[in-house]
């Protein structure tokens, strides 16, 4: 018989599927590094490191070609996905956009209940630094963001979010990179957002958020990637000069 265990609330909850504990693992992976951006996925070593058959593992992989992490080909496999300069002016630009759209429907915050979910998540973001878990540390740096979204109380906005979260997290594994910061000085600029957030007022909050993460990528990191486009390069142009 299939084990369950107790959720929430006292409910049944039944434990992840093979699939999807190799989703978890190959996605913890490549935000890690030890899967490289371009690197081709091959099954049979996958299976072998893993621990897991074929079928589970073509499920993650199906799951992770969705999420935008993994590039199919066909007739050769799967690689974990590179960034260009475009896709990090798309993703970016993208991010952002959503942000604002959250704060301008969010700021000043109506509902208790959704502020007191920040601060819960700023909670957990700041366990996992405090515990030194780089393998939890992007997932719950999401999941901040997350609760900020969901103060605007649209669900289709915080759904688009999520969506973005995945491809986002791959720029803010190169962004922690190029920033060399401890876990805990993260977590201290996510407690000052969450202040100027708690303000209520939207200009300084939407500010805040643009200034917030993207700098030292732009400025640095960005530079080593190919893949440039007009669009990419004209706003990477304006936010140096900005």
């Amino acid at each position: 018989m299939t084990a369950v265990h107790t959720g929430t609330g006292g409910r049944i909850v039944a434990p992840p599927s093979m699939a999807e504990l190799a989703t978890d693992a190959l996605r913890a992976m490549i935000f890690s590094g030890e899967l490289a951006l371009g690197e081709r996925l091959v099954e049979a070593r996958l299976t072998e490191r893993l621990g897991v058959s074929r079928p589970p593992l073509r499920e993650a992989l199906q799951t992770l070609t969705h999420e935008g992490l993994v590039v199919a080909h066909p007739r050769r496999g799967a690689t974990v996905r590179t960034l260009t300069r475009h896709d990090v002016y798309e993703i970016v630009t993208l991010r952002e956009d959503l942000e604002a759209l959250a704060v301008r429907l969010g700021v000043p915050v109506r509902v208790p209940e959704r502020l007191e979910r920040c601060r819960a998540a700023l909670a957990a973001f700041e366990e996992v630094g405090r515990a030194g878990d780089e393998s939890r540390f992007l997932h719950h740096k999401v999941e901040f963001h997350l609760s900020l979204v969901a103060l605007a109380g649209h669900s289709r906005l915080t759904e688009a979010y999520r969506a973005l979260s995945f491809q986002m997290q791959l720029c803010m594994a190169m962004n922690r990179t190029a920033r060399r910061e401890s876990l805990l000085e993260n977590v201290e600029r996510h407690r000052e957002l969450l202040a100027v957030v708690e303000a209520g007022d939207p200009e300084v909050a939407q500010r805040a958020l643009t200034e917030h993460g993207h700098t030292s990528f732009l400025l640095d990191l960005v530079d080593r990637l190919d893949g440039g486009t007009p669009e990419s390069e004209e706003w990477l142009a304006r936010r140096r000069g900005a």
